[in-house]
């Protein structure tokens, strides 16, 4: 696997998608968290991917698309912390932790192994660069919650501090 320049691989999933960071100039330890899956070009995700392919999933499975975003509230949300270090390194992660969810890679674009390496690095940057924010938690809250597409695609697409 080649090095992109300036970008740093955090992992690589079983698809061999590569997760990578690459410094952000919002703060001494801010990341951006970009990936590139196989004969694609390299991309940065926003919230809203992650959104609406949970509600992908929830289709497909409600019941364990919520025992996913649970799991993200629950065990990453509350349990990292900001990053101290650049490039920063996963806290939480487990490939293990896929194993219960897995039936869920057969809905939506992502599988459940990069939706939870992408959330985890997220959440950290967000802790990293504001640590009284809440709008990662927050959106997930809201999907939980089943509140109304308008109020969690909105949470997803909010350009300012939260």
């Amino acid at each position: 696997m080649s090095t992109w320049p300036g970008l740093h691989p955090v992992y690589t999933t079983s698809q061999n998608i590569v997760i990578y960071v690459c410094k952000g100039g919002k703060s001494q330890f801010n990341f951006k968290v970009q990936y590139r899956e196989p004969g694609k070009r390299v991309r940065t995700p926003k919230h809203i991917h992650l959104i609406i392919d949970l509600y992908m999933k929830k289709v497909g499975n409600r019941e364990l698309t919520f025992q996913l975003v649970d799991h993200l509230l629950d065990n990453i949300i509350r349990k990292v912390r900001p990053s101290s270090s650049n490039p920063p390194s996963l806290q939480i992660f487990q490939p293990n932790h896929v194993v219960q969810f897995q039936a869920l890679d057969r809905y939506g674009e992502y599988s459940v192994e990069f939706l939870l390496i992408l959330a985890e690095l997220i959440i950290i940057q967000e802790k990293t660069n504001y640590p009284q924010g809440t709008m990662t938690e927050t959106l997930f809250r809201l999907f939980r919650e089943e509140a109304d597409i308008f109020s969690v695609v909105s949470a997803a697409t909010f350009r300012g501090r939260r």
